[in-house]
This record gives structure tokens, C-alpha cells and sequence, in this order.
């Protein structure tokens, strides 16, 4: 009935922004995103479901090599 629109894909800075995974200790839900290398911000971009949302979140951006966790 109600359907989300899908944002715009936004590039990112690799100079000002750090792709990171968010993880709660909690629940165990993981988001994905970027940090500011300034001032530590998150900017969280989408929920990872499994590792397919994790492989598309890589495409999407154009994302090479490990991606940081953040607790």
C-alpha cells in the first residue's frame, strides 16, 4: 500500500568518508554506511540482511577490500 521510494545512489568521498559497518551488540543487526574521518559521524545508508544486501552495498559504491566494523 505504502511503498518507499529508493534514494538517489550519492557517491562517496574516499578522503572525507570511511565505508563502516555498524553492529549492535544487542540484537545483532548490522547497517551500513559512511564515517566522517573529521568528525566521526555515521551516515547510515542501508540495513544488511544477509550477504547479499552486503555484496549490493559494495556495488553500489564501488567498495574494494575489508570494511571496518563499528560497535
Amino acid at each position: 500500500m505504502f511503498r518507499r521510494e529508493k534514494e538517489p545512489v550519492r557517491g562517496y568521498d574516499p578522503l572525507q568518508c570511511t565505508p563502516v559497518i555498524r553492529c549492535s551488540i544487542c540484537s545483532g543487526e548490522q547497517v551500513a554506511g559512511f564515517q566522517d574521518k573529521r568528525t566521526g559521524k555515521i551516515e547510515e545508508i542501508m540495513l544488511l540482511r544477509g550477504p547479499e544486501d552486503l555484496e549490493t552495498f559494495r556495488k553500489a559504491y564501488g567498495i574494494t577490500g575489508e570494511i571496518k566494523k563499528v560497535y
